[in-house]
């Protein structure tokens, strides 16, 4: 590899080192790939200790929301926001109860992940309160861009809430169309933002600063096929590794190959069936995803089942009073494009 060769792969696994992120019980990994000309490309696994009940589901715009419910329960009664989606977005749910993966029809996506430092503060019941559980919906139903998103935050209060035992500490990636980035986390109460197009990783614990501050303790600044690299399942490892990987992906030629090239990548950081992980015991890769935000497309691969689906957003009825649509992916018959298998299903949340 010649001088010129060695100076570009420093420069971008730099520029990846400063995009990683926190480390996930929700136990996942997030990849942006923004620097290719061909489109805005971004990569996610869940891994949890059970299924997560993952539904495909596109909504339209017009449609009200409660922001303080989890499922049928209020969990913020005093001054709960509320709100009429702006734009259609299509998602990836959890327990029917809130998006945790998804893109609207402006190409803003949107990523929750486990960080366990999460601490959104004691309730001010002065600003409209939104349970854990509906934030990336909100942004997705309420902004085209990762500024507009940002901004949003300003005037809302994210409410801690629980399912399945479980409250959900997590933290927010998002990403749009024009390739603009940003991490959202609450600490100690606080909002920390790591905003810009370098923020490309994320991850789980510990929290993104910590992150970035281990990765640049890393030399990848000679890639070759005998350099040890993190190789374990926990949040540190994964983040790292897809950093370096990130670093050397090659100019698509197709939506095909970048696709894949980021799948690839997912792969690499997922969690084999019985890897040990932290003290929760195993947590197993259970989807991966890209969404394609140039095009408005998106991927999914359940572990349990041999096949990629997609569906293109660009297919469906967003109009207000259009229905929703849904698919339970968990269906080893589904291959390919799936957009016409989606049915009109009644509201999740």
């Amino acid at each position: 590899m010649g001088d010129t060769a060695h100076s570009f792969v420093s420069s971008v696994l730099i520029g990846a080192l400063l995009a990683l992120a926190a480390q996930p019980a929700l136990a996942c990994t997030r990849v942006l790939w923004n620097d290719n000309k061909l489109a805005v490309v971004t990569g996610r696994s869940m891994d949890w200790p059970e299924s997560t009940e993952p539904k495909l589901v596109v909504f339209p715009r017009g449609l009200e929301r409660h922001g303080g419910k989890v499922g049928p329960a209020v969990v913020v009664a005093d001054n709960a926001a509320m709100w009429t989606s702006k734009y259609g977005s299509m998602v990836v749910t959890v327990y029917d109860i809130g998006a945790v993966d998804g893109f609207n029809e402006r190409g803003l996506g949107a990523h929750l992940l486990f960080l366990t430092a999460t601490d959104f503060g004691p309730r001010d019941a002065s600003k409209p309160g939104i349970a854990v559980n509906l934030w990336a919906q909100y942004l997705l139903d309420n902004a085209a861009t990762v500024t507009e998103a940002l901004a949003l935050l300003d005037d809302v209060q994210i409410v801690m809430a629980e399912a399945r035992g479980r409250k959900g500490t997590v933290h927010l990636a998002l990403e749009d169309a024009s390739g603009d980035s940003a991490i959202i986390e609450y600490v100690a109460g606080k909002r920390v933002v790591h905003h810009g197009r370098d923020y490309r990783i994320m991850t789980n614990d510990p929290t993104y600063d910590e992150q970035l501050a281990l990765l640049k303790a890393q030399d990848f600044s000679k890639p070759s096929s005998d350099m040890p690299l993190p190789g374990n399942v926990n949040a540190r490892d994964r983040f790292q590794r897809a950093a370096y990987y990130s670093a050397l992906l090659p100019e698509p030629a197709s939506e095909r190959q970048a696709v894949a090239s980021v799948l690839a990548i997912m792969r690499n950081v997922s969690v084999p069936f019985g890897a040990p992980y932290k003290g929760f015991g195993i947590y197993n890769t259970e989807y991966r995803t890209a969404m394609d935000l140039t095009h408005r497309r998106y991927f999914f691969e359940l572990t349990t089942s041999p096949n990629v689906i997609w569906a293109d957003l660009d297919k469906f009825d967003l109009a207000a009073g259009a229905p929703v649509m849904l698919l339970n992916p968990d269906d080893i018959n589904l291959s390919g494009d799936v957009s016409d298998k989606l049915q009109q299903s009644e509201r999740l949340f």
